[in-house]
């Protein structure tokens, strides 16, 4: 008699309860006013790993329990992901654990050279898909990157400035997040240095955001943007991004 073997383990997703729709808050966004921290974890690719052909990210985002709440999936064409490679076009499909798209985040074609201060990074946070949430915009430095965190109608909300050498090897590297008159250090986005073996094979990141739970929503929807607009251009790190106050 045929006796069957042990079941095949299957991996269990955990998901965020759905949250109840709140006034004033884009539809999907509502988890974003029950958390102050947030996970998100970048898919490797085989192809990227085997035969370095860059490929659409996908990301998985996650509360401080490890439960999934987004699901982040890029839109690029191939000939500008092997030809612009880092500062390449995309559109970032952020979706709840429903399926429905609750940000859409567009970079166009920029650069990020000094030599070019008037095509410099820059990106659209949409909430819902179509309506204007919040713009990151890169502000000319001669050597630093920083970046400024505006409000729908384009207005300066926050700083984000970084080091003079955003690459740096075995330690990790800082990014302050301030006022705008750069007199308060809000917080600070850390891209940690990831180990060897990943920094040679993969471009896979994994990285995260805490901030105040009382931020205002649409604010922390705009730092998750910033957080893929400055890890797209620095492969192979883990970021870290933390607003709070006592830093």
């Amino acid at each position: 008699m045929h006796v069957p073997g042990p079941m095949p383990t299957q991996s269990v997703v955990m998901v965020m309860p759905p949250p109840q729709a709140l006034p004033n808050c884009p539809p999907g966004l509502e988890y974003l006013t029950q958390i102050d921290q947030l996970l998100i974890h970048q898919k490797v690719e085989l192809m990227e790993v085997l035969l370095g052909w860059e490929s659409n990210n996908q990301y998985v985002v996650k509360n401080s329990l490890g439960q999934q709440v987004f699901l982040a999936a890029e839109e690029s064409n191939l000939c500008t992901r092997q030809l612009c490679g880092a500062v390449r076009p995309f559109v970032l499909h952020v979706q709840d654990n429903t399926g429905r798209e609750v940000l859409t985040l567009t970079r166009p074609l920029r650069c990020s050279s000094c030599w070019c201060p008037c095509c410099l990074q820059e990106l659209e946070v949409q909430a819902p898909p179509g309506n204007p949430l919040g713009y990151v915009t890169q502000e000319w430095h001669p050597y630093l990157p920083k970046f400024t965190i505006r409000n729908s109608r384009k207005e300066g909300v926050l700083h984000i400035v970084g080091p003079f050498c955003n690459c740096n090897c075995f330690s990790d590297v800082i990014f302050k997040v301030v006022s705008l008159d750069g007199a308060a250090v809000i917080g600070k986005i850390s891209k940690q240095w990831s180990g060897v073996g990943a920094e040679m094979f993969t471009d896979a990141d994994n990285f995260g955001m805490q901030f105040p739970v009382d931020l205002d929503v649409k604010i922390k929807a705009v730092i998750l943007g910033a957080c893929f607009l400055i890890v797209s251009e620095a492969h192979c790190v883990t970021v870290h991004i933390s607003t709070r106050a006592n830093y």
